[in-house]
């Protein structure tokens, strides 16, 4: 495998994030700090024009995606299920791909060792390249959450953070948006 098949690109990924809802997140460990770093993701996937996707689990009963990231998302895929891929994810990322191979996908969110787990379980089934963003997911229990993002890299997802994200998208200090992403990492 080459070096460079081994690294995200901005031009052949979509970000999604997984059910930061209203009712969900009230009883997420450190969620401030989830949400503040799923957030500037977000933020520097739109600067970057990088699709952003969230999901939103029974929203009916556990409310909208929220602050910072409701506000970000390009398009939310409602569903039932605890994983996003039967819920409806699988045919918006075919219709973002047109062409193959699929795009990568990077993916945070709440509760790592539920909705997020399966939902990346699903995509790694499916052939996609996942990545996981350690930091911008969270679960009630923190051995939960460690217990979910080693399974997942068990099961070949790269387990990144929001800032690892930022930078390897943009690759160079000579990007055109360098100085606006330099200014989002200030502020988180």
């Amino acid at each position: 495998m080459a070096t460079s098949s081994l690294r995200m690109r901005a031009d052949h990924s979509v970000l999604v994030l997984v059910d930061y809802q209203q009712r969900l997140m009230p009883a997420i460990a450190d969620a401030d700090e989830v949400l503040r770093r799923a957030g500037f993701v977000a933020a520097v996937a739109r600067q970057l024009g990088v699709p952003v996707i969230g999901t939103a689990q029974n929203p009916d009963k556990l409310g909208p995606n929220i602050s910072p990231v409701g506000e970000q998302l390009d398009r939310v895929v409602a569903k039932m299920t605890f994983g996003a891929c039967e819920g409806g994810l699988d045919e918006v990322l075919a219709e973002l791909d047109g062409a193959e191979p699929p795009r990568d996908v990077v993916v945070a969110g709440c509760e790592t060792h539920v909705c997020l787990l399966q939902t990346a379980l699903g995509l790694l089934e499916g052939g996609r390249r996942v990545w996981v963003i350690a930091d911008a997911s969270g679960s009630r229990h923190a051995h939960d959450k460690a217990a979910a993002l080693d399974r997942l890299a068990y099961a070949r997802a790269t387990i990144v953070t929001a800032e690892m994200v930022a930078f390897e998208w943009l690759r160079t200090a000579a990007h055109d948006d360098f100085r606006a992403v330099s200014k989002l990492v200030k502020e988180l």
